[in-house]
């Protein structure tokens, strides 16, 4: 194949440079299925030529790998185990928006098999070697997203976080590991380990650029009920100091000392930081966490790939056909004992999250050897998810970032937060990470467009759920410039008109959209309804809603109301 690239440019320089990087480092077990370097040139030839044109791509340079329980369109999906391997017709949503968005796929990225797994050694294509010390682990599953970036091999990598995967392998490769809401990101097109908690994670080496790329795949998918989840967004609040919790120093007993006094030093950094930290008792979590592989949840592996294991237990790895094929056996009543009881935990774990902004807790207790791990397989991997496998069951969201060095190695602690509070984990981390607030830009690309709301879309009333992933960043008023009327729509809705004169100042809300749900928003905008540039009373300009002007022909004028849930409070 020719290479028509000679001239160069931003994203074919950066393609070369990642492959000379692989050829540097020589870590052939990161890697399931490397794309050929001439094919990816190519394709970086062709975004140089459209950021010449003045294409916004906001990811074009980056180049990214993908754990191969993702699907990539052209690429094997083998999560791990060739017998299963099947070709996608298209890719993940997940990875087409990263695509869209102007990021070069690499390649497939090695994984604990089936993703199961915290060590990074269960896989035929080789364990993988930890990135700073190759008699370590690297994590799991996966490990070699995480290897990549901690190698300096791709800018950011995608993987997947059921137990720990996406931040534990980011505690040992001294890298950001972000783990979002669950829904925020579709699982469409990533062979499940527990559908229901599963995560697409994000690595980098900033919590800014995993908060863009986190972004940019966020927002609903017909094929992922879970992305019609209806809360927004929460912000850090600006006018008090961050609260953050901590545990007792009691239990944090699976540390060594020097691990203890790891976790000490970040604490008393986060305290140099401006944040008051407040101790609080984490043993519902710890005991919430404990019923992903000892309680009867571990029949959702059984689920997803249990029949192709059993079929096939030759060809599986022998630690992963024996977790899976013994879910065959748990019984349906179990599995409501087990729930009932996860319920309780979450009331509980709900007030441990009162009155703090988050929670912040060392991402793992130890990195053993991959000796270690071949001596006692089941063992030390339970060990290495004592802090990071009730997320998904209480339904939090966190962030793994590295707070130095212990006996060698990285360390690294988590700020963990609810469902939604995305915004606060991620301002909380970069406050840790760098002593400075997230960049506003970075913000901008995780939670998306502005979007001034007047009607049915404020929070609370009907047409709310569409702004799924979105976050409200406040109320907000109209210049007074504007006129509002009743429309005769299912839900009711107004319209709102710009006049030239007579106009009053109309009551709001400002969210922020990520850009896929503003698109189907946008394509699914029924008449008379339209999206337009609103001026807000601060003179600023935002999108927002309105209506075109011939409906309001037949409509009520409702502008002396001020705002529609005025009017619909007034019984008019």
């Amino acid at each position: 194949m020719t290479d028509n690239t000679a001239n160069g440019g931003p994203v074919t320089d950066r393609v070369r440079a990642a492959f000379r990087r692989i050829a540097e480092v020589d870590r052939p077990e990161v890697w399931i299925s490397l794309r050929p370097e001439a094919e990816v040139l190519l394709e970086a030839a062709d975004l140089d030529r459209r950021l010449v044109a003045g294409e916004v791509l906001p990811l074009a340079g980056t180049v990214v790998a993908v754990k191969d329980n993702i699907d990539v369109q052209g690429l094997p999906t083998t999560a791990g185990c060739s017998a299963f391997a099947y070709r996608p017709g298209v890719s993940a949503p997940a990875v087409q928006r990263l695509v869209e968005a102007g990021s070069v796929i690499l390649g497939k990225t090695n994984l604990d098999q089936f993703a199961t797994g915290l060590v990074g050694t269960r896989s035929p294509y080789g364990a993988v070697r930890g990135a700073r010390d190759p008699e370590r682990v690297s994590g799991g599953s996966s490990s070699g997203s995480a290897v990549a970036v901690a190698l300096g091999i791709t800018d950011f990598a995608l993987g997947t976080d059921t137990a720990g995967s996406g931040r534990v392998p980011a505690a040992f490769g001294g890298i950001v590991g972000l783990k979002p809401t669950r829904g925020l990101i579709p699982n469409t097109g990533v062979v499940p380990a527990c559908r229901s908690l599963d995560c697409v994670s994000v690595f980098a080496t900033t919590v800014g650029l995993a908060a863009r790329v986190a972004g940019i795949m966020t927002g609903p998918d017909d094929d992922d009920p879970l992305t019609y989840r209806t809360a927004p967004y929460q912000p850090l609040a600006a006018s008090a100091a961050p609260r953050v919790a901590v545990p007792r120093p009691e239990q944090l007993h699976a540390m060594s000392n020097s691990w203890r006094a790891a976790f000490a030093a970040a604490v008393d950094q986060l305290v140099s930081r401006g944040v008051t930290v407040v101790e609080i008792d984490i043993s519902a979590l710890l005991d919430a966490g404990s019923l992903l592989y000892g309680g009867a949840f571990v029949a959702e592996r059984y689920a997803a790939v249990g029949e192709f294991i059993s079929d096939h237990r030759a060809e599986v790895d022998p630690t992963v056909g024996g977790i899976v094929a013994v879910a065959d056996a748990v019984p349906a009543w179990q599995l409501v004992v087990d729930t009932e009881r996860l319920d309780r935990l979450k009331v509980i774990a709900a007030r441990i999250f009162h009155g703090v902004d988050a929670l912040m807790m060392p991402t793992v207790s130890e990195h053993p050897t991959i000796a270690e791990v071949a001596a006692g397989p089941v063992v030390v991997n339970s060990r290495l998810g004592g802090y990071t496998t009730f997320c998904n069951l209480l339904d939090l969201c966190a962030i793994a970032v590295p707070a130095g060095e212990v006996d060698g190695g990285f360390f690294g602690v988590s700020l963990i937060a609810p469902a939604f509070h995305d915004a606060v984990v991620a301002d909380l981390a970069e406050l840790f990470h760098t002593g400075a607030a997230l960049a506003p830009e970075a913000l901008e690309h995780q939670h998306g467009i502005g979007l001034v709301v007047v009607g049915a879309h404020l929070s609370g009333l009907p047409l709310n759920y569409q702004l799924q992933g979105a976050r409200l960043i406040g109320p907000v008023q109209t210049a007074p410039s504007y006129r509002m009327y009743a429309l005769d729509t299912v839900p009711a809705k107004p319209g709102l008109i710009r006049v030239a004169s007579g106009g009053v100042s109309v009551l709001g809300e400002l969210w922020k959209v990520p850009p896929p749900t503003l698109a189907r928003l946008l394509a699914g905008l029924p008449s008379p309804m339209a999206l337009g540039p609103v001026e807000l009373l601060d003179g600023s300009v935002q999108v927002g809603f309105q209506c075109e002007p011939v409906a309001t022909s037949t409509a009520t004028d409702i502008s002396d109301h001020a705002g529609w849930v005025a009017y619909l409070g007034s019984g008019a």
